[in-house]
């Protein structure tokens, strides 16, 4: 038995410290080749911020471990967040292990704040996806992971909670195979489950690793396989060796051709396709007993890839539309992303960047290329939860946050004035609930548009308008429990005191048939007129947003004009003909037109168009769509038949029921109208005696029945 000793997090500490100091005295670049970007990130309650928590522990970034449950987590530093004991907001904090330079993302689970996970996985290099042991993949793992694909970032499976009743390693394996396109590769095992729970044995090695010498999981001991576990582990072993052969052909000879693979050709195999998004290598543990995250760790380093390893940013020319690549590179032009935005009482407005290349110095002019705009940064810093730790610079491949700017937002674009580069944009979706808020005082009123715009300035899901009949202000977000959030930031940090109304839900319009519709502008008033005349084609989209068509010919609509009828139809699309909702779903051609030579001018070419538009959709057929979520109800098998017969009142369609061991009930999965389980927990606790639980997610819009269209054209 071989005790190990290497966390000494005294030394660890200072080694930190001293980091850090170097960090704000001199400058950030360093080799590259040591720094990891990463997330960590899974459904609610599968333990990302208590694996978070441990990191920082291990790491010698905190003293104390904090706990979630206990409202001592230090990346849920909002009062919000310490309170119900979820993740709002992703925080971002650094640490260093064995040399290397960790940048940490920890994100929300909760469907309502996806965004945060949106707009971190746009800027990370690699992720750690952490699965409950007992609920296996759960819908906004499902979610989390699709989004991961999107940006193609390398991922790593952690599966937490072994020590939980219930837990099922193999099971979580099986469903991670099943349910995402690629291959989990199991590189430790078990030792023990739920209460026997005492540590983990490593595949690569062959070694055991024992946690059950230290509860705070410092030292631990590295043994021999235990004689029951050691063919299991021959034949995951086995397993491993065919995978990476199949992904390596160089691996393959020397695997077929009985050289010896050392454990560093190994650690390389796996290395390789992680970065390619080939195979995920699955890890366990239990954040919450201490147990595996040392080693969570070592696979960070060792398997997940550097900035120098990730392809090159694209990006275009604002003014030519060129292509544009930039390497991972301090002597490159400056690119650099704003990913997000928030206030912070001390340091006021804070812009989180990702440095794609070059370097971002303090006091330094950036160019906004996306707003076409220079601002001048007052102050660098790093972020450590609600902590902020001053530095010189931001050198390319690292993250960081400016001081100072006051005009750029989230998604835009910094860079070299004399080398302008566009990136990509973060793409977010659109608000699904509404609420009324009427602040109670005149001095409430002013500080309402203040807090208002200051939210949606850090939340681009957050939306806020008046109602031009009512005087109302209406806030919109992802959730009820978004919404909730946002008053209570309201009423807590902005010291706004309001009324708040009962949540309604953001339809839209559509059409279901191609139809033609023209409109006129024409205004005589003894000088010059207003002459516009536009004819358009209006038809169904797939997909959820506006096409236009330019396909005029022989010049019956002057090409200077074009953006002003798009601009006409846009405007009209904000309010519908149906119910006065957001159009969406169409595509509009401009198909001919006329124009006056002296008369025509842009204002007439836009009312022209929204008229046009708004012929059109009262023509084609429309319909009100409303949102759909996908909801999951886990419950004890007596109160089955209750859920089912309350969810079938509700319009519900039940998509099939599972059985689930751990919670020795069952699983019902369902697509329901979001305006129908507003406030459906108190519901659901009612029928289940408080024993049956739900998640939700928002899934897609739908065509509103007839039956219920009438209801809601009558309200209104």
């Amino acid at each position: 038995m071989i005790i190990k000793e290497k966390n000494e997090l005294v030394k660890i500490r200072k080694s930190v410290k001293e980091k850090l100091m170097n960090n704000c005295s001199m400058s950030n670049i360093m080799n590259l080749q040591t720094v990891r970007n990463i997330g960590i990130m899974a459904h609610i309650d599968a333990g990302k911020t208590t694996v978070t928590e441990r990191i920082l522990y291990y790491t010698g970034r905190v003293h104390k471990m904090g706990e979630v449950h206990d409202g001592t987590a230090t990346m849920d530093w909002m009062p919000q967040e310490r309170e119900r004991g979820i993740t709002i907001s992703s925080a971002v904090t650094t640490s260093f292990w064995k040399g290397y330079q960790i940048n940490i993302i920890d994100t929300p689970g909760h469907v309502d704040f996806t965004v945060e996970v949106e707009r971190s996985l746009r800027v990370l290099d690699g992720a750690i996806v952490t699965f409950c042991a007992v609920g296996g993949v759960e819908p906004q793992t499902e979610t989390v992971w699709h989004q991961a694909d999107r940006y193609h970032v390398p991922r790593i499976a952690f599966i937490n909670k072994m020590d939980r009743v219930g837990a099922n390693f193999y099971g979580t394996v099986k469903m991670i195979k099943d349910k995402f396109s690629t291959i989990p590769l199991i590189i430790q095992l078990p030792w023990g489950s739920e209460g026997s729970f005492q540590g983990i044995i490593d595949i690569i090695t062959m070694k055991a690793y024992s946690y059950t010498i230290d509860s705070e999981g410092i030292n631990y001991c590295v043994e021999e396989i235990p004689d029951e576990y050691k063919k299991v582990a021959e034949k995951t072993q086995k397993n491993m060796m065919d995978i990476l052969s199949e992904e390596d052909e160089l691996f393959l000879e020397e695997y077929l051709y009985g050289q010896g693979i050392s454990t560093e050709r190994i650690y390389e195999a796996i290395r390789q396709a992680t970065i390619k998004n080939r195979i995920v290598p699955v890890l366990c543990g239990s954040a919450l007993k201490n147990k595996g995250i040392q080693l969570l760790l070592d696979a960070v380093t060792r398997y997940l890839p550097s900035p120098l390893e990730i392809l090159p940013i694209k990006g275009e020319n604002p003014y030519t539309g060129k292509e544009i690549i930039r390497k991972t590179d301090a002597k490159e032009p400056l690119s650099a992303l704003v990913f997000k935005v928030s206030t912070d009482p001390f340091f006021g407005r804070l812009c989180f960047v990702r440095v794609y290349s070059g370097i971002l110095k303090e006091g330094s002019y950036i160019y906004n290329s996306t707003q076409n705009i220079k601002e001048r940064i007052n102050r660098l810093v790093k972020i450590h939860a609600d902590h902020k730790e001053q530095v010189k610079e931001v050198s390319a491949g690292n993250l960081g946050a400016i001081v100072g700017i006051k005009k750029s937002a989230t998604g835009d674009t910094l860079c070299d004035e004399k080398n302008p580069i566009i990136l990509e944009k973060i793409k977010f979706p659109e608000p699904v609930i509404s609420v009324a808020i009427e602040p109670k005082s005149i001095a409430d009123r002013e500080k309402l548009g203040f807090a208002l715009d200051k939210i949606a300035e850090e939340d681009p899901t957050f939306k806020h308008t008046v109602n031009k009949d009512t005087g109302q202000t209406i806030i919109s977000g992802m959730g009820e429990l978004h919404l909730e959030i946002i008053v209570d930031r309201l009423l807590r940090d902005y010291k706004v005191d309001g009324n708040v109304g009962e949540p309604q839900v953001a339809f839209r319009e559509t059409i279901t048939r191609k139809v033609s519709s023209q409109g006129k502008f024409i205004r005589q008033s003894g000088g010059r007129g207003q002459y516009g005349d536009v004819i358009i084609e209006i038809e169904p989209y797939q997909e959820d947003t506006f096409d236009f068509v330019d396909r005029t010919v022989g010049g019956s609509i002057p090409k200077e004009y074009i953006p002003a009828v798009k601009q006409g139809i846009q405007e009209a699309m904000l309010s519908g003909v149906l119910a006065s909702y957001p159009v969406t779903n169409i595509r509009v051609s401009v198909i001919d037109g006329s124009f006056h030579p002296v008369d025509s001018s842009e204002l007439a070419f836009r009312i022209a168009a929204s008229k046009a538009l708004k012929d059109g959709l009262k023509k084609a057929n429309p319909v009100l769509l409303e949102p759909i979520v996908e909801i999951e109800i886990r419950t004890p098998e007596e109160y089955l038949g209750a859920i089912i017969s309350d969810l079938n009142s509700r319009r519900a369609k039940v998509e099939g029921i599972q059985e689930k061991s751990d919670i020795k009930g069952k699983i019902i999965a369902a697509n329901v109208p979001l305006q129908e389980v507003f406030g459906y927990a108190t519901n659901l606790r009612s029928l289940s005696q408080g024993r049956a639980n739900y998640i939700m997610q928002f899934a897609r819009y739908e065509a509103v029945p007839d039956s219920i269209l009438k209801k809601i054209l009558f309200k209104i």
